[in-house]
């Protein structure tokens, strides 16, 4: 028997003020929170500041831990998906970058309507019960 490896993706769940949270649209057309692929000597809390630096260009703080699990967040390839609030002071402006399609603002009440994962919408609905 082999051994189980996933790799690691870290995501950030950012609300603004009136608890919307801020989501990227990827090439496949559905909605993802912030965040990326642990890099090697990184820590999960790094791997969200630079991530959310390159896709939103914004300095975030790291918050608290909100969920960690096994995701099949592409279909037929699963992830350790770990997932922390996150923070943003307001400084800077938040843009898109060449990764992605979009970058919006939502609020619970329309999550259900966007194509989302399952395993996004359970993190945010952690933050928001906090």
């Amino acid at each position: 028997m082999g051994i189980y490896r996933l790799p690691v993706s870290v995501k950030g769940v950012l609300l603004d003020a009136a608890d919307r949270v801020c989501l990227l649209k990827n090439d496949r057309n559905e909605w993802e929170l912030p965040g990326g692929r642990l890099e090697p000597r990184e820590s999960p809390e790094q791997t969200l500041v630079r991530e959310a630096g390159e896709e939103l260009g914004i300095q975030v703080l790291v918050g608290s831990l909100l969920d960690a699990q096994v995701a099949e967040v592409i279909p037929g390839r699963e992830v350790f998906l770990v997932t922390y609030r996150c923070f943003w002071d307001g400084e800077g402006q938040i843009r898109k970058s060449s990764e992605h399609e979009d970058v919006g603002w939502f609020s619970a009440e329309v999550l259900c309507s966007l194509k989302i994962s399952a395993c996004y919408t359970r993190a945010i609905k952690r933050s928001l019960d906090d």
